[in-house]
């Protein structure tokens, strides 16, 4: 009789197929959503790799030099508790970097009790970091914990009885320190280039370690002498204070490189200042060719007057911002109003004495520019009060819109117009000198007559090369480049 055969679909079923990602423990350990490039397989074959040699380095270091005194097992768990405290507290340098002063008990441990204990210090510090993503925490652990192993390995060596004087206490404590500092940093910047950190920011890690260094030594070498010569105890008394003083110091540190990155920040700002002021000078020249470079060379002009007063670096700068935009109201005038080449009726006149007010309403808008708004405002106003367009005098005219006024003058006398030749400088010079107290404030007047004797006829003439609307890139605070033209 014959068998009959099950056919597919009765009986039988499909064996269940198994398939395994070999990628998802790796995203999982290092938090990564993506699948892993290039760059991640080199992340973890380095964590991989450090892992391997920690764990080989513990081994060697349990045969060769274990711990066998059970009076310093209390010590070691201060200095454990310490050190994890102190990364604890550490200092951010940057978005993506951090230090801390938990190296100090690291290198106590080192040299005191050999180069197990360091490292079971250098693995309590990093229990504060034990969460997600992991394979960060484990790469840190490892390499910490290899440069500590390797710390205490060199100072047994060098001093291996304790016994030689504190000389000898000092090269170890020198030696120990050098080893676990740069070893952990070698090992960690290799990690933190593979994670994508920029070099900048492993350089201000570096600085900040090798600026520590100097002070590590010294207090190890006393921390560690005071733990032989009177008790183990004493360096616990002894490292808060050491942990306080390590703390001013790395806070210096942060505190210096948030200056210099708010020095970065403002020069970025005096250039956007200069940049937008040049823009509002070329849509202003593109309109009226014959007071080209007239907004530059009043620019010039006020910074000099006001550097000559002896006034701050903050009110040059904005004297010479003022000068630069100190015409931008005539691009509100009535078309034609600019170019005419003869003289202007009274309602013209009255059209083109209100270009001060449409200047501040402009320069009003603009953030940060309120105070030199209020200086276009009065860079017409007389010192007998005939001016315009509120008619103020004496010192209640703005500093810098005296100084404005008097730039804007020279200028505008020696340079040409559609309606007359420029004048020579010698005459323009004298006019100025004629119109003090009556137009002009004498103070302004006379130290721009000691500006223009000390300088070459181009820059009399208002040609001088710095008169172009160009300003230098590179920050050069407080003072701003030389400016003016696009």
């Amino acid at each position: 009789m014959a068998e009959l055969i099950t056919q597919k679909g009765e009986t039988q079923e499909d064996l269940p197929s198994f398939s395994f990602d070999i990628e998802r423990p790796f995203r999982w350990l290092f938090a990564l959503d993506s699948p892993l490039q290039q760059r991640d397989w080199a992340l973890v074959s380095y964590t991989a790799w450090l892992s391997i040699l920690f764990g080989a380095l513990v081994l060697a270091v349990v045969l060769i030099h274990p711990v066998t005194d059970a009076g310093s097992v209390w010590p070691l768990a201060a200095l454990a508790i310490s050190a994890l405290l102190a990364e604890m507290q550490s200092v951010r340098l940057t978005s993506r970097a951090a230090v801390s002063v938990s190296s100090l008990p690291i290198i106590l441990a080192a040299v005191i009790y050999g180069p197990f204990a360091a490292m079971v210090v250098s693995v309590a510090s990093l229990l504060c970091d034990f969460r997600a993503p992991y394979g960060r925490w484990i790469t840190w652990t490892s390499s910490r914990s290899i440069a500590a192993g390797c710390a205490g390995a060199v100072a047994i060596e060098l001093d291996p009885t304790g016994a030689n004087g504190f000389g000898r206490v000092v090269a170890a404590v020198a030696c120990a320190t050098v080893v676990e500092q740069v070893g952990d940093l070698l090992l960690g910047s290799v990690a933190a280039r593979l994670r994508g950190m920029s070099l900048r920011d492993i350089a201000k890690v570096s600085s900040a370690v090798f600026m520590a260094m100097p002070l590590y030594i010294p207090m190890a070498a006393l921390l560690v002498y005071a733990c032989r010569e009177v008790s183990a105890w004493s360096v616990v008394l002894f490292l808060f204070p050491a942990f306080a003083a390590q703390k001013f110091f790395l806070l210096y540190r942060e505190q210096r490189a948030t200056s210099e990155e708010l020095a970065m920040a403002i020069a970025r700002q005096e250039r956007a200042n200069l940049s937008f002021a040049s823009a509002l000078v070329a849509t202003l020249d593109a309109r009226d060719r014959y007071t080209a470079g007239h907004s530059a060379a009043v620019a010039i002009y006020a910074r000099d007057i006001a550097q000559r007063l002896g006034l701050s670096e903050r009110e040059q700068q904005l004297a010479h911002l003022a000068g630069l935009v100190h015409d931008i109201g005539k691009v509100g005038l009535p078309p034609g109003l600019l170019e005419k080449p003869g003289p202007l009726t009274l309602e013209e006149r009255s059209h083109m004495e209100q270009h001060p007010v449409i200047g501040e309403r402009i320069l009003a808008r603009v953030e940060g520019y309120d105070e030199i708004a209020k200086v276009v405002r009065h860079h017409h106003e007389r010192i007998d009060g005939c001016g315009y367009p509120n008619g103020l005098c004496g010192e209640s005219i703005p500093l810098l819109s005296r100084i404005i006024a008097v730039a804007d003058a020279y200028n505008a006398m020696t340079s040409q117009r559609p309606y007359r030749d420029a004048m020579p400088v010698a005459v323009a010079r004298m006019r100025l000198a004629q119109a003090v107290e009556a137009q002009f404030d004498t103070a302004v007047v006379a130290a721009f007559e000691a500006v223009l004797v000390g300088a070459d006829d181009a820059y009399r003439a208002g040609q001088h090369a710095e008169f172009d609307l160009v300003f230098d890139a590179a920050p050069r605070p407080p003072r701003l480049a030389l400016v003016a033209s696009v």
